[in-house]
């Protein structure tokens, strides 16, 4: 089984902004160890710190194309959510009872995730002061209805109502006409999250190789994975390798790699001050591609758009490291949420990957005829705080746990899948540029084209239910 690797991504602002330690070794010559993990990001290291809680003398191994936080863990936008927003493909997906459990599950990992950092003295920015789902159309004021209604029926009411009044004066901007407030919900810097996560997990005894791509996986008893320079077996294998999983084919029907990207401000000084977002607050909107936007520590403004850009093959290059016409786009909507900032604010622009299942809930299962290599993927833009619960998931997976985690609905889940190349790429793009069409149109208050609603209909799921 050939695995592709990628080149090194243009670095964030984040990566860029934190003083990188010295890289662990290469893999060097023939190890053996009892788990391997192929992905050093969020999902690969809380696996990696599970497993030694759970079982301390397991041997566990990290293997790393580049450095640990260098995909796209090192490249998000730092929100740390829960999975309320989907507790309506939850309820249908498990249940009641297992939904209010990951639902409440996926809330406690926020609040966990800032003891970890405490414990741990990790300078994470981590700072839990809510999120607003907005709507910025009349087309989106109360599409969260569906979702309120679906906690309540299982007597949760994680959200509380905002009028537009609110909004505006909390946030500054003048685009919020209603939404929603999540209090739990909290962000962080996500490269130095992931460093502190590293220096935790080699504490613990965790083995990690970076600047070694995996070319290819031999399976069998044990699993083999070959590098350049070495070889590591391992009786059971973690592919937490997100939208890298691409490579496999048989992974890649169940997500689809798509671009997100990220536009950055100067620190702003009294500028927040004087536009009112003081708070500190996360933002999302409600549209598909949705825009999403915070502050930092040292003031400056961070804006993403989930804008769908696909690549053929869904080869990881530069669409998902540095894309001009999606950070175009990205700099328009910032300007239009925030028309009083000056066009010369902007301090640098990246973008990412987000492995998108049809649903945005992430899939586990094993390889098929592969009982000892189980993956975690799709996390779908919001693999920051859930990515701990999938950490609980496959840490039970490949210990051969029997827990509620080894039992979730989410393992072996049938999932929709995604049609091959080049009907994928192409039949994405008519999809994604509907979309752009559908919701450019709803933001100027006219009725989008039948044609593009229609189409849009074909698309993958958001972040959030919608009504």
């Amino acid at each position: 089984m050939k695995f592709r690797a990628s080149l090194p991504l243009k670095p964030s602002h984040w990566q860029t902004s934190v003083p990188g330690p010295a890289p662990c070794p290469a893999l060097q010559g023939d190890h053996h160890v009892d788990i391997a993990i192929v992905g050093g990001g969020f999902v690969g290291l809380w696996t990696a710190l599970t497993i030694r809680e759970l079982e301390p003398d397991c041997r566990v191994a990290i293997v790393e194309q580049h450095l640990c936080g260098s995909g796209a863990s090192g490249r998000n936008g730092g929100f740390a959510m829960s999975w309320w927003p989907k507790i309506g493909t939850l309820r249908a997906l498990c249940g009641d009872d297992e939904a209010r459990f990951l639902g409440q599950q996926s809330e406690k990992a926020i609040f966990d995730l800032g003891e970890f950092c405490a414990r741990h003295a990790i300078d994470a920015h981590f700072t839990q002061k809510g999120w607003l789902w907005t709507a910025t159309s009349p087309a989106h004021v109360d599409t969260w209805n569906g979702t309120l209604a679906a906690c309540e029926a299982l007597g949760a009411q994680p959200f509380q109502r905002l009028s537009g009044a609110e909004l505006r004066r909390r946030t500054g901007s003048p685009t919020h006409l209603a939404g929603v407030f999540e209090a739990s919900n909290a962000t962080v810097q996500p490269y130095a999250l992931v460093q502190g996560m590293r220096r935790v997990a080699l504490d613990a005894g965790v083995t990690i190789f970076e600047n070694s791509p995996v070319g290819r996986i031999e399976p069998g008893e044990p699993v083999r994975l070959i590098a350049e320079g070495g070889t590591l077996a391992a009786d059971r294998v973690v592919l937490a390798t997100n939208a890298w999983s691409a490579a496999i084919p048989e992974l890649a029907r169940l997500f689809v790699p798509v671009n997100s990207s990220v536009v950055i401000t100067r620190p702003l000084g009294d500028k927040l001050e004087q536009i009112g977002w003081t708070g500190g607050e996360s933002i999302t909107d409600s549209q598909l591609m949705v825009d999403y936007y915070r502050t930092t520590r040292d003031g400056r403004i961070a804006f993403g758009k989930g804008t769908g850009a696909m690549s053929f093959g869904s080869a990881i290059g530069g669409v998902f490291s540095e894309d001009a016409a999606t950070a175009a786009q990205t700099r328009a909507d910032l300007f239009a949420t925030f028309p009083m900032l000056d066009q010369t604010c902007l301090d640098g622009a990246w973008s990412g990957p987000i492995d998108r299942t049809f649903d945005s809930v992430p899939v586990f299962g094993h390889l098929r005829d592969q009982p000892n290599i189980c993956y975690g993927i799709g996390w779908s833009g919001n693999g920051v705080a859930p990515s701990r619960l999938g950490g609980y998931i496959l840490a039970s997976m490949a210990l051969r746990r029997e827990d509620d985690w080894s039992r979730s609905s989410l393992i072996g889940r049938k999932a929709k899948t995604f049609p091959p190349e080049p009907f994928r790429y192409v039949g994405g793009s008519m999809v994604r540029n509907a979309v752009r069409r559908k919701e450019t149109a709803e933001m100027q208050g006219r009725r989008p084209r039948s044609l593009d609603r229609l189409l849009a209909g074909l698309a993958p799921a958001g972040l959030e239910d919608k009504s």
